[in-house]
Protein backbone atom coordinates (compact mmCIF):
# COMPACT_ATOMS: atom_id res chain seq x y z
CA UNK A 1 0.00 0.00 0.00
CA UNK A 2 1.23 3.59 -0.94
CA UNK A 3 2.32 5.73 2.15
CA UNK A 4 2.96 9.82 1.90
CA UNK A 5 6.04 11.35 2.29
CA UNK A 6 6.20 15.62 1.34
CA UNK A 7 6.49 17.59 -1.82
CA UNK A 8 4.98 20.10 -3.63
CA UNK A 9 4.46 20.38 -7.25
CA UNK A 10 6.87 21.67 -10.14
CA UNK A 11 6.37 23.23 -13.24
CA UNK A 12 5.81 21.31 -16.50
CA UNK A 13 8.68 20.29 -19.39
CA UNK A 14 9.49 22.18 -21.76
CA UNK A 15 7.93 21.94 -24.48
CA UNK A 16 10.56 20.92 -27.11
CA UNK A 17 11.14 18.01 -24.93
CA UNK A 18 7.26 16.62 -24.45
CA UNK A 19 7.13 17.48 -28.39
CA UNK A 20 10.01 15.06 -29.05
CA UNK A 21 8.99 12.20 -26.77
CA UNK A 22 5.56 12.39 -27.72
CA UNK A 23 6.15 11.88 -31.50
CA UNK A 24 8.55 8.56 -29.99
CA UNK A 25 5.77 7.58 -27.86
CA UNK A 26 3.03 7.42 -30.28
CA UNK A 27 5.07 5.91 -33.33
CA UNK A 28 5.72 2.66 -32.40
CA UNK A 29 16.38 4.23 -45.07
CA UNK A 30 19.76 4.09 -46.11
CA UNK A 31 22.54 1.96 -44.66
CA UNK A 32 24.75 3.30 -42.83
CA UNK A 33 28.50 3.24 -44.68
CA UNK A 34 30.65 4.74 -42.10
CA UNK A 35 32.89 2.24 -39.98
CA UNK A 36 32.96 3.40 -35.95
CA UNK A 37 35.84 4.79 -35.13
CA UNK A 38 38.01 3.29 -33.14
CA UNK A 39 38.82 4.77 -29.33
CA UNK A 40 43.01 4.35 -30.58
CA UNK A 41 41.92 6.62 -33.66
CA UNK A 42 43.18 10.39 -32.83
CA UNK A 43 40.59 12.73 -32.84
CA UNK A 44 38.92 14.34 -35.06
CA UNK A 45 39.47 17.77 -36.44
CA UNK A 46 36.49 19.34 -37.70
CA UNK A 47 38.16 22.74 -38.40
CA UNK A 48 40.58 21.05 -41.07
CA UNK A 49 37.76 18.94 -42.27
CA UNK A 50 35.26 21.44 -43.38
CA UNK A 51 38.46 23.46 -44.99
CA UNK A 52 37.03 26.67 -46.43
CA UNK A 53 33.52 26.07 -44.76
CA UNK A 54 35.52 26.89 -41.44
CA UNK A 55 36.03 30.57 -42.99
CA UNK A 56 32.09 31.03 -42.94
CA UNK A 57 30.84 33.85 -41.14
CA UNK A 58 27.11 33.15 -39.02
CA UNK A 59 24.58 36.00 -39.54
CA UNK A 60 22.49 35.93 -36.61
CA UNK A 61 19.27 37.73 -36.69
CA UNK A 62 16.50 37.54 -34.57
CA UNK A 63 13.72 34.31 -34.72
CA UNK A 64 10.64 33.83 -33.71
CA UNK A 65 10.12 30.02 -32.11
CA UNK A 66 7.23 27.82 -30.83
CA UNK A 67 6.15 29.54 -27.01
CA UNK A 68 9.16 32.40 -27.10
CA UNK A 69 7.68 35.75 -26.75
CA UNK A 70 9.01 38.93 -28.76
CA UNK A 71 9.71 40.31 -25.19
CA UNK A 72 11.59 37.14 -24.30
CA UNK A 73 13.06 37.68 -28.18
CA UNK A 74 14.41 41.00 -26.58
CA UNK A 75 15.56 39.66 -22.87
CA UNK A 76 17.23 36.72 -23.90
CA UNK A 77 18.91 38.36 -27.18
CA UNK A 78 17.48 35.29 -28.60
CA UNK A 79 18.94 35.12 -32.40
CA UNK A 80 19.21 31.94 -34.75
CA UNK A 81 21.58 31.24 -37.71
CA UNK A 82 22.25 28.55 -40.22
CA UNK A 83 25.96 26.77 -40.45
CA UNK A 84 26.58 25.03 -43.83
CA UNK A 85 28.00 21.52 -43.03
CA UNK A 86 29.37 19.05 -44.99
CA UNK A 87 27.28 16.30 -45.89
CA UNK A 88 29.57 13.46 -45.69
CA UNK A 89 32.04 14.19 -43.08
CA UNK A 90 33.87 10.83 -44.09
CA UNK A 91 34.10 12.98 -47.39
CA UNK A 92 33.78 16.52 -46.80
CA UNK A 93 35.64 17.40 -50.22
CA UNK A 94 33.18 16.11 -52.45
CA UNK A 95 31.71 19.69 -52.34
CA UNK A 96 28.39 18.18 -50.93
CA UNK A 97 26.84 20.38 -48.30
CA UNK A 98 23.62 21.03 -46.03
CA UNK A 99 22.56 23.37 -43.43
CA UNK A 100 21.75 23.32 -39.77
CA UNK A 101 19.99 25.53 -38.07
CA UNK A 102 21.27 27.18 -34.65
CA UNK A 103 20.11 29.24 -32.12
CA UNK A 104 21.41 31.36 -28.99
CA UNK A 105 20.76 33.31 -25.78
CA UNK A 106 23.52 35.30 -24.59
CA UNK A 107 25.02 35.28 -21.67
CA UNK A 108 23.68 37.86 -19.20
CA UNK A 109 26.39 38.11 -17.00
CA UNK A 110 29.78 39.52 -16.72
CA UNK A 111 31.66 35.72 -15.65
CA UNK A 112 30.67 33.77 -18.89
CA UNK A 113 31.78 30.72 -19.05
CA UNK A 114 31.49 29.31 -22.66
CA UNK A 115 28.69 27.73 -24.65
CA UNK A 116 26.05 25.20 -23.10
CA UNK A 117 24.10 23.17 -26.68
CA UNK A 118 21.43 21.24 -25.60
CA UNK A 119 19.15 18.87 -27.18
CA UNK A 120 15.91 17.36 -26.32
CA UNK A 121 16.16 13.68 -27.80
CA UNK A 122 13.86 12.10 -30.36
CA UNK A 123 15.77 10.75 -32.10
CA UNK A 124 14.54 13.56 -34.32
CA UNK A 125 13.38 16.31 -31.54
CA UNK A 126 13.74 20.17 -32.87
CA UNK A 127 16.17 21.84 -30.41
CA UNK A 128 15.67 25.29 -31.29
CA UNK A 129 13.40 25.91 -28.24
CA UNK A 130 15.22 24.40 -25.72
CA UNK A 131 17.92 27.06 -26.06
CA UNK A 132 15.19 29.72 -24.72
CA UNK A 133 13.58 27.41 -22.59
CA UNK A 134 16.34 26.41 -20.65
CA UNK A 135 17.77 29.80 -20.19
CA UNK A 136 14.26 31.31 -18.82
CA UNK A 137 13.76 27.61 -16.52
CA UNK A 138 17.80 28.09 -15.03
CA UNK A 139 18.17 31.55 -15.22
CA UNK A 140 21.64 31.59 -13.57
CA UNK A 141 22.49 28.80 -16.04
CA UNK A 142 22.01 31.93 -18.77
CA UNK A 143 23.74 34.34 -16.86
CA UNK A 144 26.89 32.80 -17.44
CA UNK A 145 26.40 30.34 -20.58
CA UNK A 146 25.41 31.37 -23.99
CA UNK A 147 22.68 28.73 -24.73
CA UNK A 148 22.65 26.83 -27.93
CA UNK A 149 19.91 24.94 -29.44
CA UNK A 150 19.86 23.82 -33.06
CA UNK A 151 18.12 21.31 -35.85
CA UNK A 152 20.05 18.28 -36.02
CA UNK A 153 20.85 17.40 -39.80
CA UNK A 154 17.51 15.80 -41.21
CA UNK A 155 15.00 18.02 -39.18
CA UNK A 156 13.04 20.79 -38.67
CA UNK A 157 14.52 24.24 -40.13
CA UNK A 158 17.68 22.04 -41.17
CA UNK A 159 17.92 20.13 -43.84
CA UNK A 160 14.99 18.06 -44.19
CA UNK A 161 15.43 14.49 -45.04
CA UNK A 162 12.02 13.28 -46.49
CA UNK A 163 11.97 9.27 -47.53
CA UNK A 164 10.30 8.51 -51.14
CA UNK A 165 8.30 5.56 -51.01
CA UNK A 166 6.61 3.42 -53.30
CA UNK A 167 3.38 1.59 -51.65
CA UNK A 168 1.58 -1.45 -53.32
CA UNK A 169 -1.98 -1.99 -53.06
CA UNK A 170 -0.65 -5.54 -51.49
CA UNK A 171 0.95 -3.88 -48.69
CA UNK A 172 -1.85 -4.14 -46.35
CA UNK A 173 -0.43 -5.80 -42.96
CA UNK A 174 1.68 -2.95 -40.65
CA UNK A 175 4.97 -5.26 -41.72
CA UNK A 176 4.20 -5.06 -45.00
CA UNK A 177 4.42 -1.15 -44.96
CA UNK A 178 7.39 -1.26 -42.72
CA UNK A 179 8.90 -2.68 -45.45
CA UNK A 180 8.45 -0.43 -48.02
CA UNK A 181 8.89 2.59 -45.54
CA UNK A 182 12.71 0.87 -45.06
CA UNK A 183 13.32 0.08 -48.71
CA UNK A 184 12.20 3.57 -49.66
CA UNK A 185 14.09 5.47 -47.17
CA UNK A 186 16.92 3.06 -47.72
CA UNK A 187 17.12 4.11 -51.51
CA UNK A 188 17.08 7.61 -50.78
CA UNK A 189 20.52 9.80 -50.81
CA UNK A 190 20.38 11.95 -47.62
CA UNK A 191 19.50 9.31 -45.63
CA UNK A 192 22.75 7.27 -45.15
CA UNK A 193 24.37 11.04 -43.71
CA UNK A 194 21.23 11.44 -41.38
CA UNK A 195 23.14 9.49 -38.11
CA UNK A 196 24.39 10.37 -34.85
CA UNK A 197 27.80 9.86 -35.83
CA UNK A 198 27.54 12.55 -38.18
CA UNK A 199 25.61 14.90 -35.85
CA UNK A 200 28.63 15.13 -33.46
CA UNK A 201 30.42 16.22 -36.18
CA UNK A 202 28.19 19.19 -36.84
CA UNK A 203 28.16 19.82 -33.01
CA UNK A 204 31.81 20.57 -32.92
CA UNK A 205 31.93 22.41 -35.96
CA UNK A 206 29.56 24.57 -34.44
CA UNK A 207 31.89 24.88 -31.15
CA UNK A 208 34.60 25.42 -33.91
CA UNK A 209 32.56 28.50 -35.34
CA UNK A 210 31.34 29.82 -32.04
CA UNK A 211 35.26 30.32 -31.53
CA UNK A 212 34.98 27.94 -28.00
CA UNK A 213 37.69 26.07 -27.23
CA UNK A 214 35.05 23.11 -25.24
CA UNK A 215 31.52 22.08 -25.97
CA UNK A 216 29.52 21.73 -22.55
CA UNK A 217 26.32 19.72 -23.03
CA UNK A 218 22.79 19.28 -21.60
CA UNK A 219 21.36 16.07 -23.40
CA UNK A 220 17.89 14.76 -22.75
CA UNK A 221 16.11 10.95 -23.48
CA UNK A 222 17.96 10.05 -27.09
CA UNK A 223 20.20 13.15 -26.44
CA UNK A 224 22.19 11.72 -23.73
CA UNK A 225 23.17 8.86 -26.41
CA UNK A 226 24.01 11.83 -29.30
CA UNK A 227 26.22 13.82 -26.22
CA UNK A 228 27.75 10.21 -25.10
CA UNK A 229 28.90 9.65 -28.55
CA UNK A 230 30.23 13.34 -28.75
CA UNK A 231 32.44 12.96 -25.57
CA UNK A 232 33.41 9.36 -27.18
CA UNK A 233 34.52 10.84 -30.29
CA UNK A 234 35.71 14.29 -29.01
CA UNK A 235 36.98 13.55 -25.43
CA UNK A 236 39.56 16.70 -25.41
CA UNK A 237 36.80 18.70 -26.61
CA UNK A 238 34.16 17.80 -24.35
CA UNK A 239 33.68 20.30 -20.96
CA UNK A 240 30.72 19.81 -18.50
CA UNK A 241 28.53 17.15 -19.47
CA UNK A 242 24.79 16.73 -18.05
CA UNK A 243 23.07 13.73 -19.49
CA UNK A 244 19.58 13.77 -18.04
CA UNK A 245 16.78 10.80 -18.74
CA UNK A 246 19.86 7.90 -19.87
CA UNK A 247 19.33 5.92 -22.67
CA UNK A 248 20.95 2.75 -22.73
CA UNK A 249 24.46 4.02 -23.11
CA UNK A 250 27.28 1.84 -23.36
CA UNK A 251 25.28 -0.75 -25.33
CA UNK A 252 25.99 -1.39 -28.83
CA UNK A 253 22.64 0.06 -30.40
CA UNK A 254 19.43 1.78 -29.12
CA UNK A 255 17.43 -1.44 -29.09
CA UNK A 256 17.79 -1.87 -25.82
CA UNK A 257 16.16 1.58 -24.53
CA UNK A 258 13.08 0.71 -26.79
CA UNK A 259 12.66 -3.41 -25.57
CA UNK A 260 12.35 -1.70 -22.13
CA UNK A 261 9.53 0.96 -22.35
CA UNK A 262 7.00 -1.52 -22.84
CA UNK A 263 7.62 -2.73 -19.35
CA UNK A 264 8.32 0.94 -18.44
CA UNK A 265 4.93 1.97 -19.63
CA UNK A 266 2.81 -0.73 -17.84
CA UNK A 267 4.79 -0.32 -14.74
CA UNK A 268 3.95 3.99 -14.55
CA UNK A 269 0.01 3.11 -15.62
CA UNK A 270 -0.12 0.53 -12.71
CA UNK A 271 2.07 1.57 -10.32
CA UNK A 272 1.43 5.42 -10.65
CA UNK A 273 -1.71 6.77 -12.68
CA UNK A 274 -3.94 3.86 -11.11
CA UNK A 275 -3.69 4.69 -7.52
CA UNK A 276 -3.42 8.55 -8.12
CA UNK A 277 -7.06 7.52 -9.78
CA UNK A 278 -7.93 5.86 -6.40
CA UNK A 279 -6.83 8.54 -4.06
CA UNK A 280 -9.04 11.18 -6.19
CA UNK A 281 -12.36 8.98 -6.13
CA UNK A 282 -13.96 12.12 -5.46
CA UNK A 283 -12.94 13.67 -9.23
CA UNK A 284 -13.64 10.28 -11.05
CA UNK A 285 -15.87 8.22 -9.21
CA UNK A 286 -14.35 4.71 -9.98
CA UNK A 287 -13.75 4.04 -6.08
CA UNK A 288 -10.41 3.34 -3.87
CA UNK A 289 -8.80 -0.22 -5.38
CA UNK A 290 -6.12 0.87 -7.98
CA UNK A 291 -6.72 -2.77 -9.24
CA UNK A 292 -10.51 -2.43 -9.73
CA UNK A 293 -9.98 0.80 -12.10
CA UNK A 294 -7.90 -1.16 -13.96
CA UNK A 295 -10.65 -3.98 -14.20
CA UNK A 296 -13.10 -1.59 -15.08
CA UNK A 297 -10.74 -0.12 -17.99
CA UNK A 298 -9.88 -3.57 -19.27
CA UNK A 299 -13.35 -4.73 -19.47
CA UNK A 300 -14.34 -1.43 -21.90
CA UNK A 301 -11.94 -2.59 -23.93
CA UNK A 302 -8.34 -1.60 -22.89
CA UNK A 303 -5.98 -0.68 -25.08
CA UNK A 304 -7.54 -3.55 -27.55
CA UNK A 305 -10.84 -2.58 -29.00
CA UNK A 306 -13.59 0.32 -28.58
CA UNK A 307 -12.19 3.69 -27.66
CA UNK A 308 -9.26 3.17 -25.35
CA UNK A 309 -6.53 2.28 -28.33
CA UNK A 310 -7.54 5.56 -29.20
CA UNK A 311 -7.33 7.29 -26.31
CA UNK A 312 -4.45 5.77 -24.86
CA UNK A 313 -2.48 6.68 -28.37
CA UNK A 314 -3.01 9.94 -28.05
CA UNK A 315 -4.09 11.31 -24.76
CA UNK A 316 -2.98 8.60 -22.03
CA UNK A 317 0.54 7.24 -23.30
CA UNK A 318 1.75 11.20 -23.83
CA UNK A 319 0.65 12.23 -20.50
CA UNK A 320 2.61 9.60 -18.78
CA UNK A 321 6.18 11.18 -19.97
CA UNK A 322 5.10 14.51 -17.74
CA UNK A 323 3.19 13.22 -14.16
CA UNK A 324 2.46 17.23 -14.27
CA UNK A 325 -0.15 15.58 -17.09
CA UNK A 326 -1.81 13.14 -14.71
CA UNK A 327 -5.28 14.66 -14.25
CA UNK A 328 -5.58 14.68 -18.42
CA UNK A 329 -4.36 10.74 -18.28
CA UNK A 330 -6.80 9.60 -15.39
CA UNK A 331 -9.46 11.75 -17.17
CA UNK A 332 -9.16 10.14 -20.35
CA UNK A 333 -8.88 6.65 -18.74
CA UNK A 334 -12.56 7.83 -16.95
CA UNK A 335 -13.52 9.05 -20.60
CA UNK A 336 -12.80 5.24 -21.71
CA UNK A 337 -15.03 3.63 -19.01
CA UNK A 338 -17.71 6.06 -19.03
CA UNK A 339 -18.42 5.63 -23.41
CA UNK A 340 -18.17 1.91 -22.87
CA UNK A 341 -21.73 1.93 -22.91
CA UNK A 342 -22.31 4.98 -25.02
CA UNK A 343 -19.72 3.57 -28.28
CA UNK A 344 -21.62 3.89 -31.85
CA UNK A 345 -18.43 2.15 -34.03
CA UNK A 346 -17.49 6.00 -34.16
CA UNK A 347 -14.60 7.20 -36.62
CA UNK A 348 -11.69 8.23 -35.29
CA UNK A 349 -12.66 11.66 -36.00
CA UNK A 350 -15.61 11.15 -33.96
CA UNK A 351 -13.89 9.73 -31.48
CA UNK A 352 -11.37 12.46 -31.22
CA UNK A 353 -14.56 14.90 -30.86
CA UNK A 354 -16.56 13.44 -28.62
CA UNK A 355 -13.14 12.69 -26.64
CA UNK A 356 -11.86 16.19 -26.70
CA UNK A 357 -15.24 17.72 -25.61
CA UNK A 358 -14.95 15.70 -22.48
CA UNK A 359 -11.66 16.33 -21.44
CA UNK A 360 -11.69 19.99 -21.70
CA UNK A 361 -14.38 19.96 -18.85
CA UNK A 362 -13.86 16.84 -16.84
CA UNK A 363 -13.02 17.47 -13.09
CA UNK A 364 -9.72 18.54 -12.12
CA UNK A 365 -8.78 20.01 -15.94
CA UNK A 366 -6.69 22.70 -14.95
CA UNK A 367 -5.53 25.37 -17.89
CA UNK A 368 -2.32 23.35 -18.25
CA UNK A 369 -4.22 20.43 -18.58
CA UNK A 370 -6.37 21.77 -21.37
CA UNK A 371 -2.96 23.12 -23.19
CA UNK A 372 -2.28 19.58 -23.28
CA UNK A 373 -5.32 18.27 -24.56
CA UNK A 374 -5.46 20.74 -27.59
CA UNK A 375 -1.86 20.14 -28.66
CA UNK A 376 -2.70 16.32 -28.31
CA UNK A 377 -6.19 16.64 -30.80
CA UNK A 378 -4.17 19.08 -33.41
CA UNK A 379 -1.28 16.34 -33.27
CA UNK A 380 -4.14 13.78 -33.66
CA UNK A 381 -5.84 15.91 -36.40
CA UNK A 382 -2.72 15.71 -38.52
CA UNK A 383 -1.88 12.63 -38.36
CA UNK A 384 -5.55 11.42 -38.92
CA UNK A 385 -5.25 13.73 -42.19
CA UNK A 386 -2.14 11.89 -43.47
CA UNK A 387 -3.84 8.62 -42.73
CA UNK A 388 -6.90 9.90 -45.29
CA UNK A 389 -4.47 11.54 -47.62
CA UNK A 390 -2.63 8.52 -48.25
CA UNK A 391 -5.97 6.11 -48.34
CA UNK A 392 -6.98 8.42 -51.07
CA UNK A 393 -4.42 8.44 -52.79
CA UNK A 394 -4.07 4.61 -53.00
CA UNK A 395 -7.80 4.07 -54.31
CA UNK A 396 -7.82 2.95 -57.54
CA UNK A 397 -3.82 2.13 -58.07
CA UNK A 398 -1.26 -0.82 -58.33
CA UNK A 399 0.82 1.51 -56.37
CA UNK A 400 1.73 4.93 -55.48
CA UNK A 401 4.59 6.92 -53.69
CA UNK A 402 4.70 8.54 -50.68
CA UNK A 403 6.85 11.15 -49.07
CA UNK A 404 7.33 10.43 -45.32
CA UNK A 405 9.17 11.63 -42.39
CA UNK A 406 11.16 8.84 -41.44
CA UNK A 407 14.26 10.17 -39.35
CA UNK A 408 12.88 8.58 -36.36
CA UNK A 409 13.69 5.34 -37.58
CA UNK A 410 16.47 6.46 -39.32
CA UNK A 411 18.46 7.75 -36.45
CA UNK A 412 17.64 4.94 -34.03
CA UNK A 413 18.57 1.71 -36.76
CA UNK A 414 21.37 3.33 -38.23
CA UNK A 415 23.26 3.68 -34.63
CA UNK A 416 24.09 0.13 -34.35
CA UNK A 417 22.82 -3.41 -36.10
CA UNK A 418 19.45 -4.32 -33.90
CA UNK A 419 18.59 -7.98 -34.30
CA UNK A 420 17.09 -9.52 -37.68
CA UNK A 421 15.87 -12.58 -36.27
CA UNK A 422 11.82 -12.60 -37.19
CA UNK A 423 11.86 -15.40 -34.77
CA UNK A 424 13.29 -13.43 -32.08
CA UNK A 425 10.58 -10.54 -32.28
CA UNK A 426 8.40 -13.45 -32.89
CA UNK A 427 9.54 -14.44 -29.05
CA UNK A 428 9.22 -10.78 -28.01
CA UNK A 429 5.67 -10.12 -28.91
CA UNK A 430 4.55 -13.15 -27.13
CA UNK A 431 6.92 -11.97 -24.42
CA UNK A 432 4.92 -8.49 -24.63
CA UNK A 433 1.51 -10.33 -24.94
CA UNK A 434 2.49 -12.11 -21.44
CA UNK A 435 3.99 -9.16 -19.55
CA UNK A 436 2.85 -5.60 -20.97
CA UNK A 437 -0.15 -6.25 -22.36
CA UNK A 438 -1.43 -2.87 -21.94
CA UNK A 439 1.44 -1.38 -24.68
CA UNK A 440 1.94 -4.51 -26.76
CA UNK A 441 -1.21 -3.91 -29.17
CA UNK A 442 0.52 -0.97 -30.66
CA UNK A 443 4.22 -2.26 -30.85
CA UNK A 444 5.46 -2.72 -34.34
CA UNK A 445 7.05 -6.22 -34.43
CA UNK A 446 9.38 -6.68 -35.88
CA UNK A 447 10.12 -3.21 -35.87
CA UNK A 448 11.74 -1.45 -38.58
CA UNK A 449 14.94 -1.93 -37.54
CA UNK A 450 15.17 -5.60 -37.82
CA UNK A 451 15.04 -4.88 -41.70
CA UNK A 452 18.18 -2.10 -41.58
CA UNK A 453 21.78 -3.30 -42.07
CA UNK A 454 24.61 -1.37 -40.87
CA UNK A 455 28.54 -1.19 -39.65
CA UNK A 456 27.83 1.70 -37.76
CA UNK A 457 28.61 1.70 -33.54
CA UNK A 458 29.00 4.35 -30.91
CA UNK A 459 33.31 4.43 -30.60
CA UNK A 460 34.24 2.49 -27.31
CA UNK A 461 34.85 4.74 -24.21
CA UNK A 462 38.10 5.70 -23.44
CA UNK A 463 39.13 6.11 -19.74
CA UNK A 464 41.77 8.43 -20.45
CA UNK A 465 40.00 10.83 -22.75
CA UNK A 466 35.95 10.53 -21.63
CA UNK A 467 34.76 12.85 -19.66
CA UNK A 468 32.93 13.06 -16.19
CA UNK A 469 29.31 13.61 -16.50
CA UNK A 470 26.81 14.04 -14.46
CA UNK A 471 23.27 12.14 -15.37
CA UNK A 472 19.75 12.78 -13.75
CA UNK A 473 17.10 9.57 -13.83
CA UNK A 474 13.34 9.34 -12.59
CA UNK A 475 12.69 6.38 -11.19
CA UNK A 476 9.39 6.01 -13.11
CA UNK A 477 10.42 7.04 -16.74
CA UNK A 478 8.50 5.81 -19.48
CA UNK A 479 10.84 6.64 -22.03
CA UNK A 480 14.16 5.70 -20.75
CA UNK A 481 14.25 3.06 -17.98
CA UNK A 482 16.02 3.56 -15.02
CA UNK A 483 17.35 0.11 -15.10
CA UNK A 484 18.82 0.98 -18.46
CA UNK A 485 20.21 4.50 -16.74
CA UNK A 486 21.87 2.51 -13.71
CA UNK A 487 23.31 0.18 -16.32
CA UNK A 488 24.95 2.77 -17.93
CA UNK A 489 25.97 4.93 -14.93
CA UNK A 490 28.43 1.92 -14.33
CA UNK A 491 29.54 1.85 -17.87
CA UNK A 492 30.68 5.63 -18.23
CA UNK A 493 33.76 6.29 -16.22
CA UNK A 494 33.59 8.40 -13.79
CA UNK A 495 29.58 9.04 -13.98
CA UNK A 496 27.89 10.53 -10.83
CA UNK A 497 23.92 10.29 -10.86
CA UNK A 498 21.13 11.72 -9.14
CA UNK A 499 17.73 9.19 -9.04
CA UNK A 500 14.61 10.89 -8.12
CA UNK A 501 12.37 8.53 -6.03
CA UNK A 502 9.01 8.03 -7.35
CA UNK A 503 8.92 10.35 -9.76
CA UNK A 504 7.36 9.23 -13.12
CA UNK A 505 8.34 11.71 -15.85
CA UNK A 506 10.36 11.93 -18.15
CA UNK A 507 13.12 14.87 -18.55
CA UNK A 508 14.47 16.16 -15.28
CA UNK A 509 16.28 19.36 -14.99
CA UNK A 510 15.12 21.51 -14.06
CA UNK A 511 13.50 20.02 -11.45
CA UNK A 512 13.04 23.00 -8.46
CA UNK A 513 13.99 21.11 -5.56
CA UNK A 514 17.63 22.10 -3.82
CA UNK A 515 18.45 18.11 -3.79
CA UNK A 516 18.24 17.68 -7.46
CA UNK A 517 19.19 20.94 -8.75
CA UNK A 518 22.13 22.02 -6.53
CA UNK A 519 24.50 19.55 -7.86
CA UNK A 520 23.36 20.48 -11.52
CA UNK A 521 24.66 23.91 -10.84
CA UNK A 522 27.42 23.36 -8.94
CA UNK A 523 28.90 21.13 -11.87
CA UNK A 524 28.12 23.39 -14.57
CA UNK A 525 29.05 26.30 -13.00
CA UNK A 526 32.08 25.24 -10.87
CA UNK A 527 33.05 22.12 -11.89
CA UNK A 528 31.98 19.98 -8.74
CA UNK A 529 30.45 16.64 -9.15
CA UNK A 530 28.32 15.36 -5.87
CA UNK A 531 30.75 13.75 -3.53
CA UNK A 532 29.52 10.48 -3.40
CA UNK A 533 28.56 8.66 -6.99
CA UNK A 534 25.00 8.41 -6.29
CA UNK A 535 22.69 10.48 -4.87
CA UNK A 536 19.22 9.95 -4.22
CA UNK A 537 16.44 12.25 -4.05
CA UNK A 538 12.72 12.58 -3.74
CA UNK A 539 10.40 13.26 -5.92
CA UNK A 540 7.84 16.40 -5.52
CA UNK A 541 4.26 15.89 -5.40
CA UNK A 542 1.18 14.64 -7.99
CA UNK A 543 -0.94 17.58 -9.28
CA UNK A 544 -3.83 18.26 -6.66
CA UNK A 545 -1.86 16.67 -3.92
CA UNK A 546 0.16 17.32 -0.88
CA UNK A 547 2.45 14.65 -0.25
CA UNK A 548 4.34 11.89 -2.16
CA UNK A 549 3.69 8.48 -2.13
CA UNK A 550 5.54 5.26 -2.35
CA UNK A 551 5.18 3.70 -5.78
CA UNK A 552 7.21 1.02 -7.32
CA UNK A 553 11.05 0.60 -5.37
CA UNK A 554 12.64 2.34 -2.25
CA UNK A 555 15.43 4.58 -2.09
CA UNK A 556 18.74 2.50 -1.21
CA UNK A 557 21.66 3.54 1.46
CA UNK A 558 24.08 3.69 -1.36
CA UNK A 559 21.62 6.53 -3.13
CA UNK A 560 20.13 4.34 -5.96
CA UNK A 561 16.75 2.91 -6.25
CA UNK A 562 15.99 -1.05 -5.36
CA UNK A 563 13.19 -1.42 -8.01
CA UNK A 564 11.77 -4.12 -10.45
CA UNK A 565 10.91 -3.95 -14.23
CA UNK A 566 7.65 -5.99 -13.48
CA UNK A 567 6.64 -5.25 -10.42
CA UNK A 568 3.93 -7.36 -8.17
CA UNK A 569 1.40 -5.12 -9.09
CA UNK A 570 1.81 -5.39 -12.86
CA UNK A 571 1.46 -9.60 -12.51
CA UNK A 572 -1.25 -9.42 -10.56
CA UNK A 573 -3.20 -6.74 -13.57
CA UNK A 574 -1.65 -8.86 -16.03
CA UNK A 575 -3.23 -11.84 -14.49
CA UNK A 576 -6.33 -10.45 -13.95
CA UNK A 577 -6.81 -9.21 -17.67
CA UNK A 578 -5.33 -12.85 -18.68
CA UNK A 579 -7.98 -14.67 -16.93
CA UNK A 580 -10.92 -11.34 -17.92
CA UNK A 581 -10.13 -12.39 -21.50
CA UNK A 582 -10.27 -16.47 -21.07
CA UNK A 583 -13.40 -16.29 -18.92
CA UNK A 584 -15.24 -13.15 -20.06
CA UNK A 585 -16.62 -12.10 -23.45
CA UNK A 586 -15.21 -9.45 -25.17
CA UNK A 587 -17.03 -5.65 -24.65
CA UNK A 588 -19.46 -5.72 -27.13
CA UNK A 589 -20.04 -2.41 -29.14
CA UNK A 590 -23.09 -1.60 -31.60
CA UNK A 591 -21.99 -1.52 -35.31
Amino acid sequence: MPHPTTGSRRSRRPAALLTATLVAAVLTSGTAVMPAAAATVAEPDTAALAASLTNQRLSWEPCGLDGVSPEDVADLRLACATVTVPRDWHNPRDGQTIQVRVSRTVASGSDRKGILLVNPGGPGGSGLSLAPYVAQSAPTLAEHYDVIGFDPRGVGQSTPLLCRVTYRDTDVTNDQITQANVAGCRSTELTRYITTEQTTYDMDFIRVLLGERKLNYLGYSYGTWLGTWYAATFGSRTGRMVLDSVAAVGSPTLQETWDLQPFTRDRAFQEQLMPYMARHDDLYGRGTDPMKIREMFERAGGTRVGMGPFMFGWFILGALYDTQNYPTAAAAVNTVIQYYEEWNGWTPEQILAAATAKLLVAPGIAADDRAYIEQARVTAEAALKTQRDRSRLAQGTAEYTYDIDYVFEVIRCQDGQWNDSIGHWNAFSRRLTRDAPLVAPYLQNPPACAYWPTSNRMPKFDKKTFPKVLMLQDELDVATAYEGALAASKKLPGASMISVDNEGSHGVFPYYTPCVDDPVYAYLLDGRLPAERYTGCQAVSLPGETAVFEVGGKLTGKGTVRTRLITDDMREANRMLKRMLRTEPGPSYPE
